[in-house]
């Protein structure tokens, strides 16, 4: 039994055709999404980048919350473990720390904590985040007096801002441990 074949009327894709068509469709990921070409950290990789504030211009990390240093803190070293630790998280890191927006990667670095764990320091300064910050931008850190020592935003030369956060709370918080945090005037 015959079969009634019709010429294709189809034409091959060709080779060149096909780069071209990828590169447009490329390009035009590109023209939406520009952040796509930048490379995304690797899995626990910390970024530190800046944000503006009421305090100005601050280190912040991947999720936008502020960075801060303890007074306390010295030689590169954290002097914040347990309860301080809880309130004040260490930023941490499974690798070199990546300078975002704004940053300068050569004020990046690590220090061993007591647990084993990475943390990033900038300008030596060991970092951590407050948990009372939850909201990107909020400074509700700054200034406080917890664990022996006061609590600072970054600026991005890596320097301690000291000016007094634009909250208007001056009661103190409680905190864990025992302690309580005093807004310094």
């Amino acid at each position: 039994m015959p079969m009634n074949v019709r010429p294709s009327t189809a034409r091959a894709v060709t080779p060149v055709a096909a780069a071209v068509a990828l590169t447009l469709l490329a390009m035009f990921v590109l023209v939406l999404r520009p952040g796509a070409a930048r490379a995304a950290p690797a899995a626990g990789q910390a970024v530190v980048s800046t944000s503006q504030t009421a305090l100005g211009r601050i280190l912040v990390d991947s999720r936008g919350h502020t960075l801060y240093l303890f007074a306390k803190d010295g030689s590169g070293k954290s002097a914040c473990s347990g309860a301080c630790a809880t309130s004040w998280p260490p930023v941490t890191t499974t690798g070199k720390p990546r300078a975002g927006t704004g940053t300068k990667a050569s004020l990046l670095g690590t220090t061993k904590r007591a647990d084993g764990r990475l943390q990033v320091t900038y300008s030596h300064h060991p970092l951590y985040t407050f948990v009372e910050d939850t909201k990107r931008g909020q400074t509700s850190g700054q200034n406080l007096d917890g664990f022996g020592a006061e609590w600072y935003v970054v600026s991005p030369a890596g320097a301690r801002i000291t000016k007094a956060a634009a909250t208007g709370n001056t009661q103190a918080a409680p905190a864990a441990g025992g302690y309580s945090y005093n807004v310094a005037p």
